[in-house]
């Protein structure tokens, strides 16, 4: 009995005692300083004149040079107009201050007082620093801080060692944010243009919640999982907004990231803790975005023992995915664009049964992405949006929505009323090649080395049938570029080695041109001999396109070779790789300088209109070269 009865018996806390003593102190401050506690009222500065001219003001106290006190006299208290503040708050005669004033002019002010006491009309005045409520409370502002600290970490200690959240500080507990469809911005399917296969495999998902009987009559089974994978910024992480704001189950999102930490155990910790959270609300969907921070395949780069608690995490996300006493009412989506490097435990079957790829939209997909994006832009009447998908092939969903958002900041800049076609060309230059830098000091035989080597990437381009168009030609700096030629190339889905090889030796001419013209070569092809590297590295080592080598590819998907030490090759395959890529670099730069001598005035002829416009078009072209006979479909490019 009488356990029970110490049990029910209220414990006081020791900061209780502290809150009450610390509330003492602030009130004996105040009440023993004599101040009233009652706040002034706020007159305006032709009011506080006026009341000094009738001599009404007994006293003036100045704080900071800012704001002024005012107490009035006893005779004017007794007035009607003053009435409202005859009283304090205890129905005590008002001892003051009565009103407040701001200071804007402190010289003026003082003039006006120090005029007023010799005139008779103002008894005193004073400056003093400011001294009420506040300046208290910052004085006892250390105690409660360490009071407060004192109590969060006791309550937190107390929490017990068991579950997730047994650690200090609830560290275990899982970061997960609950979707909540009344007050976070809904994201529907409508608002995700393209992606229509996708998009059917995420809606089925969300009916499989809705309406599980539907599948489970003809004896199937709700899959456990899918896997978003594809580019950045494809829209794998609007999709599953888009899943949250369509399913009428409890959401929980968060970040693979969100589940490491230095501390040994939290991870798988933050693993159980949110599967517990999601089962108890079941039916319900998981999204982690971002998966392969925590799902790469285990024992990979095992440097120095390797990061345990990362395998840990990992070790806790297969079981509860599959395990045993699994709830499959839980669907868990995931996205990544390094599927690549997940572990193939957790992309099997009965993990993840399906993987979406969400690819780079096409050109339809494009039309439909750009429609969603220009909804909120003041844009012109009849802008075609066929056109800009054409302009932008290769560009993601994310690129796309930059694009918008930079034209609407182009002709804001430029003091337009709405977006035009122009604005929209002028961004995607703008992300493609960088900044103009027309002020960046360039001599004149830079300007002509310049406009030769563009010149010389224009003219290969205009005359090979599988190199992509030029669009247009600069030279004017844009970015860390000294000049910058813009293609359309045509959207392919599979390269024929005739195909790379125009294009290698039309990145190849603005070297050749320089060679032709000036019999010479500049550091200026740095960013083109990259690139037709890595396109004959690729031909020979990845594609099997090379002769020499044979059908053979040295290519990993798993990627399992990045942390090998060791080549697929051996030392004499490796000379002949060697070889085989600076025989095709070297056999397109000689083709490059051909075509460029049989066209040498010509190419002169484009050089010297580009040094006089600075930039120059396709009319410029075909105005030299003639009609060109390959017509294709472009995406931009720089160069130099």
């Amino acid at each position: 009995m009488s356990k029970k009865t110490n049990q029910n018996n209220i414990k006081l806390s020791p900061w209780w005692i502290y809150g009450v003593i610390l509330g003492i102190i602030i009130l004996y401050n105040i009440f023993s300083s004599g101040v009233n506690y009652k706040e002034p009222s706020k007159i305006s500065s032709a009011l506080f004149n006026t009341y000094l001219d009738k001599g009404e003001i007994e006293k003036v106290v100045v704080f900071d040079k800012t704001q002024a006190e005012v107490y009035l006299t006893k005779t004017a208290l007794k007035e009607e107009t003053h009435k409202r503040v005859q009283k304090d708050v205890f129905d005590r005669p008002n001892k003051g201050p009565h009103y407040f004033v701001e200071i804007g002019n402190d010289q003026v002010f003082q003039t006006k007082i120090e005029k007023a006491q010799s005139e008779g009309k103002l008894k005193d005045y004073s400056f003093a620093p400011k001294n009420d409520l506040l300046e208290y409370f910052i004085s006892a502002l250390p105690f409660i801080v360490l009071i407060g600290v004192w109590i969060f970490v006791m309550r937190r200690m107390s929490g017990g060692a068991g579950g997730g959240g047994g650690q200090i500080f609830n560290i275990g507990k899982s970061k997960a944010k609950l979707f909540d469809e009344k007050t976070d911005t809904k994201v529907t399917f409508k608002d995700v243009a393209g992606l229509e296969g996708a998009k059917e495999e995420v809606q089925e998902i969300v009916e499989f919640l809705k309406n599980p009987q539907k599948y489970t009559n003809l004896g199937g089974k709700i899959p456990k999982g899918a896997l978003l994978v594809g580019p950045p910024g494809t829209g794998k992480t609007l999709l599953a907004k888009a899943v949250a704001g369509e399913a009428q189950v409890p959401f929980f999102s968060l970040s693979g990231s969100d589940f490491v930490e230095m501390f040994v155990g939290v991870g798988a910790s933050r693993v159980r803790d949110l599967f517990k959270q999601a089962k108890d609300k079941s039916p319900a969907i998981i999204f982690i975005d971002e998966i392969d921070a925590v799902g790469r395949a285990r024992g990979k780069s095992n440097m120095s023992g390797g990061n345990d608690e990362r395998e840990n995490t990992l070790n806790q996300l297969l079981t509860e995915m599959d395990g045993f006493g699994t709830n499959s009412n839980v669907i868990v989506l995931a996205a990544t664009n390094r599927a690549d490097v997940l572990d193939k435990a957790l992309m099997r079957a009965g993990r993840f049964d399906r993987q979406i790829y969400v690819d780079l939209p096409d050109i339809r997909e494009r039309k439909e992405i750009f429609e969603v994006h220009l909804t909120p832009l003041k844009k012109v009447e009849g802008l075609d949006t066929d056109f800009l998908a054409k302009q932008t092939p290769g560009f993601s969903g994310a690129d796309i929505a930059n694009v918008c958002n930079e034209a609407a900041l182009i002709a804001a800049r430029k003091d337009k009323e709405a977006v035009d076609k122009q604005d929209f060309l002028d961004a995607v230059d703008r992300i493609v090649g960088g900044l103009e830098k027309k002020n960046k000091i360039v001599t004149p035989n830079e300007k002509k080395a310049i406009a030769i080597h563009e010149a010389g990437h224009a003219t290969v381009s205009w005359m090979l049938e599988h190199a992509a168009p030029l669009i247009k030609v600069t030279i004017v700096p844009r970015g860390q570029s000294l000049g910058a030629a813009w293609y359309l190339p045509e959207e392919r889905l599979i390269v024929r080695p005739d195909q790379m090889l125009d294009e290698m030796c039309a990145t190849m001419g603005g070297r050749a041109a320089e060679k032709v013209i000036f019999n010479t070569i500049s550091t200026g092809a740095l960013s083109d001999l990259e690139k037709v590297t890595k396109q004959a590295r690729a031909m020979v080592t990845v594609y099997g396109l090379n002769d020499k080598i044979g059908n053979i590819t040295y290519y990993d998907s798993s990627g399992q070779s990045e942390y090998s030490f060791s080549k697929p090759y051996s030392e004499d395959t490796a000379m002949i790789i060697d070889k085989e890529i600076s025989l095709l670099i070297e056999s397109q730069y000689q083709r490059a300088i051909q075509i460029l001598t049989e066209n040498k005035d010509k190419l002169n002829q484009l050089a010297d209109i580009l040094i006089e416009k600075e930039v120059i078009f396709k009319d410029d072209l075909e105005a030299i070269f003639g009609k060109r006979e390959f017509d294709l479909n472009l995406q931009p490019e720089t160069s130099l």
